[in-house]
């Protein structure tokens, strides 16, 4: 096992009602807050209204600031910069999903930055302030929640990056299953399979012995696998929800880390796909994963059967682990088709011609590799785009 800091300042607030603490958690930050929303879905289901009178009812001036979308966008965050300065605002409140919540801490790391809040994602700047942001989630999935980081994406060449910092943990994230009921399918299979790439990127690691939590993501690992067929057929099952939100919650944010170190070359080789087509981050992962399994594998062939094992119930053939190995493989894809995932990119509409350059892109023109279980340089990255084709 690793040496480890384990640090995580998040309150969460979990279940039915917990909205109406709202006003008393922002109000401990200031005075003005900005409510930032995605689409107006938050409108149009009442909840922006609810947030925005109990923010009120505590006594804080409420702004708001919509428009966010998938693969959150470098300048919307710079509008959110500039309408903070000239506000005062002390505090914000992410309304929405990962998107959002990921949205909302770059412009909370911008207004106090005297340069460009993208120099921070581009890993030449470190901040020193930062906003305080508070979370009321209506979509588990990247469990920003309760996590330190944030993806942005800068329409000036496609580029998808993240950063992390202690500065950007929410100081408070309220989650409430019901508000999740009239999700579609597709975000729904999307959420959860952000979630599994979340746990899979932790599980896969040189730490050894890490016998705990290797027993703890596994068991997140089969929830989800539980729960989800459950969420999609019946939408307005108040626990199936609850299992889900909390999984997704625990999935990122930093205890199930402690003593390993995760791979996240999946996640980095993903953002080629958000930042160059707009693909749905979930869905990118359902892709990408199981081809970076097939290049990989014989690394440590061993840890592969475990998770065949023991997360997909694999029948282990002892006299054949490398089989073992990929009927999980098999398995994992099988259940993302039923959660409504693509599992290759030509079910994403992404042909040969432009794998190169985004593996070049994801390297920096060969500048870093991604991923710590394997290191990858632009070659390999190249193979696993190819592997993932159909």
């Amino acid at each position: 096992m690793n040496t480890f800091s384990f640090y995580n300042p998040t309150r969460i607030l979990f279940g039915r009602g917990m909205e109406e603490h709202l006003g008393s958690q922002a109000a401990q930050y200031g005075t003005k807050v900005l409510v930032h929303f995605g689409s107006n879905r938050v409108k149009e289901n009442g909840l922006f209204d609810r947030a925005a009178e109990n923010l009120r009812n505590a006594g804080l001036e409420v702004f708001e600031l919509g428009g966010v979308k998938p693969n959150p966008r470098l300048s919307l965050v710079e509008q959110g910069i500039e309408l903070c300065r000239r506000n005062n605002i002390d505090c914000i409140i992410a309304l929405g999903g990962g998107s959002v919540i990921d949205s909302a801490k770059a412009i909370a790391l911008g207004v106090p930055a005297e340069h460009t809040v993208w120099e921070f994602y581009q890993g030449t700047a470190q901040p020193s302030a930062a906003l305080p942001v508070g979370t009321m989630l209506t979509i588990p999935a990247a469990g920003s929640e309760s996590s330190n980081a944030s993806v942005i994406t800068n329409e000036d060449g496609g580029l998808k990056r993240g950063f992390g910092h202690e500065l950007i943990y929410p100081r408070f994230s309220i989650l409430n299953p019901e508000w999740c009921f009239t999700l579609p399918a597709y975000q729904i299979g999307a959420g959860a399979s952000d979630i599994m790439a979340h746990l899979m990127e932790r599980y896969f690691t040189n730490a050894a012995p890490v016998e705990l939590t290797d027993r703890l993501l596994e068991a997140a690992m089969k929830t989800l696998i539980s729960v989800v067929p459950r969420v999609l057929a019946e939408p307005h099952n108040y626990d199936a929800w609850s299992e889900l939100m909390l999984t997704g919650q625990m999935a990122h944010n930093n205890a199930l880390d402690v003593g390993r170190t995760g791979d996240w070359a999946s996640h980095d080789i993903e953002h080629e796909l958000s930042g160059m087509y707009d693909v749905t981050h979930g869905a990118g992962l359902a892709v990408v994963f199981p081809a970076w399994m097939q290049h990989v594998l014989h690394h440590n062939l061993g840890r592969f059967v475990r998770w065949a094992v023991e997360v997909w119930g694999v029948e282990p053939d002892y006299f054949n682990p490398e089989l073992t190995a990929r009927r999980g493989i098999q398995a994992y894809k099988a259940f993302s088709r039923s959660i409504g995932m693509p599992v290759t990119l030509k079910e994403l509409n992404i042909g040969a011609e432009s794998l190169y350059k985004m593996a070049e892109k994801a390297t920096d023109r060969g500048t870093r590799t991604l991923g710590n279980y394997v290191p990858l340089g632009a070659e390999d990255i190249y193979r696993i785009y190819t592997l993932a084709l159909e």
